[in-house]
């Protein structure tokens, strides 16, 4: 079976990226071919059959280029006219069976999305694929609003438990570990939808009761300098780490080691870090979006510091507890896989 992926690759480490990489390595350790197409602004060389075009052209000339039999697209966030456009080439292409995973927490509730109709554009092109993957109930609602048929659309979490790995920590991240306790950590993309300037701000109330408390914010985007001035600005800027992107397996030591695992946000889908988070049995305190998985110690109301607060400090005061953590498992991506093989069989 020969797979082509078109979505973001890391680095930096997003949810969409993880789920891209666990999908790929899935099919190479099977004896599958799986190339990707980097489809964001990050660039490295070409490598491994992983491709960074610089261009639409490039896009669409690696496409008509490479040999494959299933194209599958990842869409993050919202839809826009380019990914729209570049959607229905990957419907158009022959000879190829075409799959889209939605990846969006927000797009449902946005106006777009509550504005669904089997005869918008977008209808006209979901339409097209020969299965569309649901990361969420709500996606599989929209999808299904567009008029998709419930035979082609499948709900597979974009998740697949793994261990962390005895890895070392970069050494700025060693030391700030080693000086504070408890040690709050968020991981995801810097964009305005994480809400991170409330963590910060919040880590100033949470000092107050403990005086060696530490925030790390892991990830990389187009926030990274903002926050950074913005964590100058506070007289405890040295107990706050923006300490950019990391490898997996260091965020997952991290994930594992955290005493809270902290995932404010102003839209959310089926976060992939939450997940990692209750599977290496790292307590998780998160926005309410109706949707957090089983586990999740507390949900807090939409941008609000006195919650938030609040559920820091009852979960840091119950102590820190035996973890128990699940059994790696790789259900949901062996649920893309079954889906690539009924499409080529």
């Amino acid at each position: 079976m020969k797979v082509l992926q078109l979505g973001p690759y890391p680095p930096p480490h997003g949810g969409v990226q993880t789920n891209l990489v666990a999908i790929r390595q899935y099919l190479l350790e099977r004896g599958h071919s799986c190339a990707v197409i980097n489809l964001t602004r990050f660039r490295r060389p070409d490598a491994d059959e992983v491709y960074y075009p610089k261009t639409a052209l490039g896009v669409l000339h690696l496409m008509f280029r490479l040999r494959y039999d299933i194209l599958h697209l990842h869409i993050g966030g919202f839809p826009r006219l380019p990914l729209l456009g570049l959607a229905l080439v990957c419907s158009l292409l022959p000879g190829r069976r075409a799959v889209l995973t939605f990846h969006s927490g927000g797009y449902p509730q946005s106006p777009e999305g509550r504005s669904a109709s089997p005869r918008s554009l977008r209808g006209s092109i979901f339409r097209r694929f020969d299965r569309v993957i649901a990361v969420n109930p709500e996606l599989v609602g929209l999808f299904r609003r567009f008029g998709v048929g419930s035979d082609r659309i499948r709900l597979i979490y974009p998740h697949a438990v793994s261990m962390p790995l005895p890895v070392p920590y970069p050494e700025r991240l060693q030391q700030f570990t080693q000086c504070h306790s408890p040690l709050l950590l968020t991981v995801g993309l810097l964009e305005p939808e994480y809400d991170l300037p409330l963590q910060i701000d919040v880590l100033g109330l949470i000092r107050e009761q403990y005086p060696r408390a530490g925030l790390v914010i892991a990830g990389a985007g187009s926030l990274e300098d903002p926050l950074r001035r913005h964590v100058e600005t506070k007289p405890y800027a040295e107990h706050v780490l923006v300490c950019g992107d990391l490898p997996h397996p260091v965020t997952l030591r991290a994930i594992a080691e955290c005493d809270l695992l902290l995932r404010t946000t102003l839209y959310d889908g089926d976060s992939i870090a939450v997940r990692e988070a209750l599977a290496l049995g790292t307590p998780v305190i998160a926005t309410d979006n109706a949707m957090r998985p089983e586990g999740v110690h507390l949900v807090v109301p939409l941008s609000n510091p006195e919650a938030l607060r609040a559920a820091i400090e009852l979960r840091l005061s119950a102590g820190r507890s035996v973890r128990h953590r699940l059994e790696p498992d790789s259900e949901n991506i062996r649920a893309v896989f079954d889906l690539y093989q009924e499409l080529v069989t």
